[in-house]
């Protein structure tokens, strides 16, 4: 592939330190390049960015996109797919419908379209991981992996119950490597288990859990470390207990504070900093100052944000306990599902509204995080789509950081109450382009250790996104100028011009495989799928490549 030139452009790329300078940008054979020493070395192809602003392709670290749980919600609201935005078949794409929960083809076509080129889903059950690949495979254009639910697998537990550390460490990482997985996610540690066996929500990380005679605790503190031990790229991402109640912020802060000396993320952490009282939603209010000065004062912890936006859209978690609470307060069409031995789904449709006291503080709090936390490098933008809203909304919340006359505009029309409960009217701070660079690129690639990915130096993946300049940073970050995916131009002033399949990116952690009779035997007893069925091989997979997280480099296959 012959030498690709980006001419002049304003670069962001605050992992190298540019921020805002005037440079050229070198691809060859998909990788960013150095400048040709032999200066009479012409480019094959050249593209003028003067004027323009040049970041690394984004990288969304949490959202919602594949998966079994997906395809029910796809299923679970015709209604809104027939309503919705369709992505129109062309010469080179596929038709697709919009909505909450997109199809396959326009969750690709609308991550590049917005200038973002990597995705990952968080939270797909061992048991089904081999749906999901066939879901990426059909998912255009974007790299992606995704995260394994652990957090109420029984074998896991079993280990915990049993006091097998070792064992633990080596089951989690045969299970990565079984599932083509990058990281160990844990959901409700323990409080999935619980509901399910008839019991309610737990009310602090000591709980029991019943059967196995162990506490989120021992869940969250053994699989962070099993983690860290295993060198996976990514840290534990955490969902913590009691995810929506009002007073969860102390559940949250007492997770920290059990997660000291071990890296962890904590994900949409906006769902997680409510203080009141749960019988009484007039006492909802945000706690996120004093949780804030925690995460600020402990490095091992990092975040992202799950912001609410307003409109329809669609809640589905690993949360199953959380799916039927949103049901039985919204009154709406209810999906649960329970993936044997490993984990829960549910699935409700919501309606944020600007006129909901609650749903007012849940926006307000969300921006609260990204404004309190000191770190841009430590918290990373998402919406959990769709859980809070839909990844789309991305430029919107952009605008939102950059200017605080926008936020005050929009605090102008929600309740009172809001500015009452919140200290989100006091917050001046408004975000740099480098920030938003950081939080939406930099930042979640050095956390999911994707050393490729989210800049532009040297050895770099050519994932690049071209921005007009405007004083509307909304409409600037929602229609780039062009995108580039592997040093190939995918999206043109809005219009798909490639339709690639894009890289599964996934970790291989070193295990004992003397661990291996024990999980057979575990899987005869107990589970409906044979052992051997179980792990995905490298051959049903599309095009893939190992992270290492800096342990070396990555391996192509």
């Amino acid at each position: 592939m012959s030498l690709f030139k980006i001419a002049g452009g304003i670069v962001y790329d605050p992992r190298n330190g540019v921020d805002g300078a005037v440079r050229d940008i070198w691809i060859e054979d998909g990788r960013i390049v150095a400048a040709p020493a032999d200066l009479s070395v012409r480019p094959g192809r050249t593209l003028d960015a003067t004027g323009l602003v040049v970041m690394p392709g984004g990288v969304d670290m949490h959202c919602h996109i594949a998966g079994p749980k997906v395809n029910v919600a796809r299923k679970m609201m015709p209604e809104a797919r027939r309503n919705a935005e369709k992505v129109v078949r062309t010469p080179l794409t596929r038709s697709g419908t919009m909505g909450s929960v997109p199809s396959t083809f326009a969750t690709g076509y609308k991550y590049a379209g917005m200038g973002y080129t990597t995705a990952f889903d968080a939270a797909i059950p061992p048991l089904v991981a081999r749906h999901a690949h066939e879901e990426f495979f059909d998912t255009p254009i974007i790299d992606k992996g995704f995260f394994i639910l652990v957090g109420n697998n029984h074998y896991v537990l079993k280990q915990l119950q049993e006091s097998e550390p070792e064992r633990l460490r080596n089951y989690l990482g045969w299970l990565v490597n079984a599932t083509k997985a990058l990281a160990l996610k844990v959901v409700n540690p323990g409080g999935v288990e619980i509901w399910k066996c008839g019991g309610n929500s737990i009310n602090g990380i000591d709980a029991n859990v019943d059967h196995f005679g162990v506490s989120p605790r021992q869940i969250l503190t053994s699989v962070a470390q099993a983690a860290m031990d295993l060198k996976l790229p990514h840290r534990v991402h955490v969902h913590c207990n009691n995810l929506g109640i009002p007073g969860n912020w102390q559940t949250t802060l007492e997770t920290m504070r059990a997660l000291e000396g071990r890296r962890a993320h904590l994900t949409h952490i906006q769902f997680h900093s409510y203080g009141g009282n749960a019988d009484d939603q007039t006492t909802f209010k945000s706690e996120v100052p004093a949780l804030a000065e925690y995460f600020n004062a402990h490095p091992n912890l990092t975040t992202d944000v799950g912001q609410v936006m307003f409109g329809e859209t669609t809640s589905m978690t690993g949360d199953g306990p959380l799916g039927y609470f949103l049901h039985k307060v919204y009154g709406r069409k209810w999906f649960s599902a329970d993936t044997e031995l490993e984990a829960g789904c549910g699935i409700v449709p919501i309606t944020y509204k600007d006129k909901s006291r609650v749903h007012a503080l849940q926006w307000a709090i969300g921006l609260e995080w990204y404004l309190l936390v000191e770190d841009p490098w430590r918290v990373a933008m998402s919406t959990d789509h769709p859980n809070g809203g839909s990844f789309l909304a991305y430029p919107e919340i952009i605008a939102l950081l950059m200017d605080r006359t926008r936020r005050e505009e929009v605090l102008k029309r929600l309740p009172p109450a809001v500015r009452e409960n919140c200290v989100l009217p006091d917050l001046t701070r408004e975000y740099t382009l480098n920030e938003i660079a950081i939080i939406t690129r930099a930042g979640p690639a050095r956390m999911l250790g994707l050393d490729r990915k989210g800049h532009l130096g040297v050895g770099a993946d050519a994932d690049v996104t071209i921005y007009t300049p405007s004083a509307d940073y909304q409409k600037m970050f929602e229609l780039p100028r062009c995108v580039i995916h592997h040093g190939e131009i995918v999206v043109d002033q809005g219009e798909i011009r490639l339709n690639s399949t894009g890289k599964l990116l996934h970790a291989t952690p070193t295990y004992d495989e003397a661990c291996l009779p024990d999980i057979q035997h575990w899987f005869e007893q107990w589970y409906s799928v044979q052992f051997a069925n179980y792990p995905v091989s490298d051959d049903e997979l599309h095009e893939h490549e190992v992270q290492t997280g800096g342990n070396g480099l990555p391996q192509t296959g």
